[in-house]
């Protein structure tokens, strides 16, 4: 569904910019062909900064993890270059470019990988990832948590399905994997399946566990669960015993425009691994984090 959504998103900015580059560089115009063509293709960046913004107004109270302007800047920049990859190509065109990566030799030869996305992303996300494990020999298994705008309690069991493929291939229990929504949504299945037995280990990347300051604009289902110290959250965090944050690596950033504040980021009692100056998206590709799970293979 997310997909088709993002690919007529896709196909349809870029006809807009073709029609109004023809339409004005016919009528004699090139420079506003130019400058409306580009504004229609990266009008996002704008909203972007707007993210920022808000962000550095809500941090600042934070002084241990007050970004600079120049580091806020920065992330900007990259968040603007990753996110048309993520959301105009790799969703949209190429969510099955990537196929699991079950392969019979796998039993107890190293743990399995399940890969969790976020909020308005699909499976596509990881593509760079799912090569890096499959050139590597690392099973894995990456879902697409549907329905879009739904539930989060909708989402575990979609989890626990992948989680028994990989199992079933390796024998030994799995690494898992969460981006944004998808790390709350990772405690989710903990909690409904009572899985601690059956995990290695849990990296969540920008993954809002307390919430998020820009949640209060979501009207979605799952959107409305975000929301900073929320209570569906609280009622998640009643179910989880404390001992089990011990088994997650939450990496988080000042510069995440996404889910701010920062300490959003992080569970007590798990380890908590600050990115410094990289967006919400673009963190999932920063190499630390890709690091962090070759540690735990």
């Amino acid at each position: 569904m997310l997909a088709r959504l993002q690919r007529f998103v896709s196909i349809s900015l870029l006809l807009a910019a073709v029609i109004w580059a023809i339409g004005f560089a016919a009528a004699g115009r090139p420079a506003w062909a130019a400058m409306g063509a580009l504004t229609i293709l990266f009008g996002y960046a704008p909203f972007l900064a707007a993210e920022f913004v808000a962000l550095y107004f809500v941090q600042r109270a934070d002084v241990a993890l007050r970004p600079s302007v120049r580091q806020l800047v920065a992330a900007w920049r990259h968040e603007a270059l990753t996110a048309p990859r993520v959301f105009l190509w790799r969703q949209p065109f190429r969510s099955n470019a990537e196929p699991d990566h079950l392969p019979p030799a796998a039993r107890a030869a190293s743990p399995g990988v399940v890969l969790v996305h976020g909020f308005v992303c699909n499976r596509g996300l990881w593509n760079p990832w799912m090569r890096e494990l499959r050139a590597r020999g690392v099973p894995f298994v990456a879902v697409n948590l549907e329905p879009v705008f739904g539930s989060i309690d909708h989402y575990p069991q979609t989890i626990d399905d992948a989680v028994t493929r990989v199992e079933r291939a390796t024998g030994v229990p799995v690494v898992l994997v969460g981006h944004s929504m998808g790390g709350v949504a990772i405690r989710a299945w903990l909690a409904r399946f009572d899985a601690d037995a059956r995990v290695r280990r849990v990296l969540t990347i920008g993954s809002p566990h307390h919430g998020t300051w820009l949640a209060r604009f979501g009207h979605t289902t799952n959107g409305r669960q975000m929301r900073l110290n929320g209570p569906w959250l609280a009622q998640l965090e009643l179910r989880e015993p404390p001992e089990r944050y011990a088994k997650f690596s939450c990496y988080f950033g000042h510069c995440d425009n996404i889910v701010f504040p920062a300490a959003s980021g992080t569970l007590p009692g798990a380890e908590n691994l600050h990115v410094p100056g990289t967006a919400h998206v673009h963190m999932t590709f920063n190499p630390v984090v890709f690091e962090g799970l070759l540690r735990w293979l």
